[in-house]
């Protein structure tokens, strides 16, 4: 299923979320080097997140990386400059390849504006980030000893797709299904996208699905408390459920 867009007009203009995709496709452009040269790979494990050196608090030594094993205790850093716990935040911004890059944007333009509606800028923000660091600590969690770099925006913007099926789980979102668009309630089309995300375990596909999750469940949880004052921040009234119409 490819998302087109939401029924889920806004009246105030989504300038972060505006700044947050301009971010990354700066810094995929810009700054990360070019996708699968050597050069990309060394900004990798300098810059990225990993989760071995997040379970041991210090960057990888050359053994580690080019036997990607995680040592209890590791011998001389290869990038001994490089903070650990910043990159966290970094690893935010960088991403392993155009539709990667496009996929993350996209996703972020359809349902961050009306989390950014109600929730404000400031605290919008905020759920961004700290959705990001609650995916990196679930895929941590779940995979304490891996030394490949840890890239893209999908756990933080997960957070905001969370944040929006609590919120807006009623709204329709126009879904591309093989050569037919449908009108798909949000709660059934963010449901089919979580439960999705299991079907990726045991696969050795480079899609960190545990960071998924993690920031979806995140993004819910934060939300659910405060749904009635976040909904009437959101100037546009929820619409009722209507029949899924193709077109």
């Amino acid at each position: 299923m490819l998302p087109i867009r939401d029924i889920n007009p806004t009246r105030a203009r989504p300038v972060l979320t505006w700044g947050l995709i301009a971010a990354c496709v700066i810094v995929y452009f810009a700054v990360q080097p070019a996708a699968g040269s050597n050069e990309e790979v060394e900004f990798l494990y300098r810059q990225a997140a990993i989760a071995c050196e997040l379970t041991t608090g210090s960057p990888l030594d050359r053994g580690e990386i080019l036997e990607q094993v995680c040592r209890d205790e590791p011998g001389r850093p290869v990038f001994p400059e490089k903070n650990v716990w910043l990159a966290v935040g970094v690893s935010m911004f960088l991403h392993g390849g155009i539709l990667h890059l496009l996929f993350n944007m996209w996703s972020l333009w359809i349902f961050g504006n009306n989390v950014e509606e109600a929730f404000g800028p400031l605290f919008y923000l905020l759920l961004y980030a700290a959705s990001g660091v609650a995916a990196t600590a679930g895929f941590v969690w779940a995979n304490p000893q891996t030394t490949v770099p840890l890239v893209g925006a999908s756990g933080a913007i997960a957070g905001i797709m969370g944040a929006y099926l609590v919120l807006f789980p009623r709204h329709l979102v126009l879904t591309l299904i093989l050569f037919r668009i449908v009108a798909i309630p949000a709660v059934f089309f963010l449901g089919l996208w979580f439960l999705s995300q299991f079907l990726l375990v045991g696969e050795s596909n480079g899609i960190a699905w545990e960071a998924h999750v993690a920031g979806f469940l995140f993004g819910m949880l934060v939300t659910l408390p405060f749904r009635r004052r976040l909904l009437s921040n959101a100037l546009a009234p929820e619409a009722p459920a209507r029949a899924a119409r193709t077109t």
